[in-house]
């Protein structure tokens, strides 16, 4: 079975399955493999560290891939932010027809792709920043929930209540992020108005994700409870792994008069980094949502998003078709 939805069309994809744009994660092996396997995959821009970078990265997932596949590129707060314009510039000059944008004051570069013909898919965290984002020209909503890994955002809103609001407030598509891992978690976005899933640590435990196998073994052992929210006092709030580092970052956060300095060297994103590449999931903080509860195996892109399809098919056709008896009498 194909679920066909806006998703899929708009995007020429086979399955209403997005592969979020994740820092260190989100290279040519991984997108090219969601691609593959009937998926939008992603090319994190700022794990490459130059524009140039992310050209030959662009280059090299064209020779994994003949799928559509996107870049993400993150507008982040920075004392000396990267040269996004230079980043959206190759995006454009490689064709590359789909783009995650997220975070703060998109409208520039939301212009200069929507001039190119680009496909514009950005990330919010709140109606409020959905309906701007609409305005700004963007053609399809990711709306991350609270269990999201990474930013959260301040409302503390779940999923549940972001998505069935989205189908009353929104004009343009929409598609579903945070805590979806599973077909029912499809099934449930579906029904809930999205038009797809966006995964992000879903797709960071598998074969083809870049990352330490002991990190994808972190995350099979890890349970619902196995995150955390840091830097809630900063109102940056972010949702990491719930290591000891984890733990000691919200400890000095207690401190009314906290600063981000007290905490810098825990943060670092260097020492976030090793935990990926050396297996040691307490080096550093690593982001990781809620979506570890859910998550037993270490399948490939290929089995994965099959079995989500096969699994969302069966309870739309089987459980809830079941349920459903037209004109009965109670």
């Amino acid at each position: 079975m194909v679920f066909k939805t806006k998703l899929t069309e708009m995007l020429g994809i086979k399955h209403p399955i997005v592969q979020g744009g994740m820092q260190y994660v989100g290279v040519a092996e991984l997108a090219s493999a969601v691609s593959n396997a009937g998926g939008l995959g992603l090319i994190t821009a700022l794990t490459q560290p130059t524009p140039e970078a992310l050209r030959a990265e662009i280059k090299r997932c064209r020779t994994m891939t003949d799928k559509p596949f996107g870049v993400n590129l993150t507008f982040l707060p920075a004392i000396v932010p990267p040269p996004y314009e230079e980043y959206a510039q190759v995006i454009i000059d490689e064709g590359i027809k789909v783009v995650e944008t997220a975070g703060n004051n998109p409208g520039k570069y939301i212009k200069m792709f929507k001039a190119a013909n680009i496909t514009v898919l950005h990330k919010c965290t709140s109606i409020r920043h959905a309906l701007s984002a609409q305005r700004l020209g963007v053609d399809i909503i990711s709306m991350d929930g609270y269990e999201c890994a990474g930013h959260p955002g301040e409302d503390d809103i779940t999923a549940l209540i972001l998505l069935a609001k989205s189908a009353t407030k929104l004009s343009i598509p929409y598609i579903a992020s945070g805590g979806f891992g599973d077909g029912a978690g499809l099934a449930a976005a579906l029904a809930l108005g999205a038009e797809g899933i966006n995964m992000g640590t879903r797709f960071m435990c598998t074969v083809e994700s870049p990352i330490h196998n002991n990190i994808k073994e972190t995350i099979v052992k890890a349970d619902e409870r196995s995150t955390a929210l840091v830097f809630r006092p900063f109102r940056n709030t972010s949702r990491i792994f719930k290591n000891s580092i984890a733990v000691e970052v919200n400890k000095r956060e207690q401190n009314p008069n906290i600063k981000f300095e007290d905490v810098r060297e825990l943060v670092s994103g260097a020492r976030g980094k090793q935990v990926y590449t050396t297996g040691d999931s307490e080096f550093g903080v690593w982001t990781a949502g809620q979506v570890v509860g859910i998550i037993e195996d270490i399948p490939t892109c290929e089995v994965l998003i099959s079995r989500i399809v096969r699994d969302a098919e069966a309870i739309v056709t089987e459980r809830l078709a079941k349920m459903y008896v037209p004109n009965s009498k109670l």
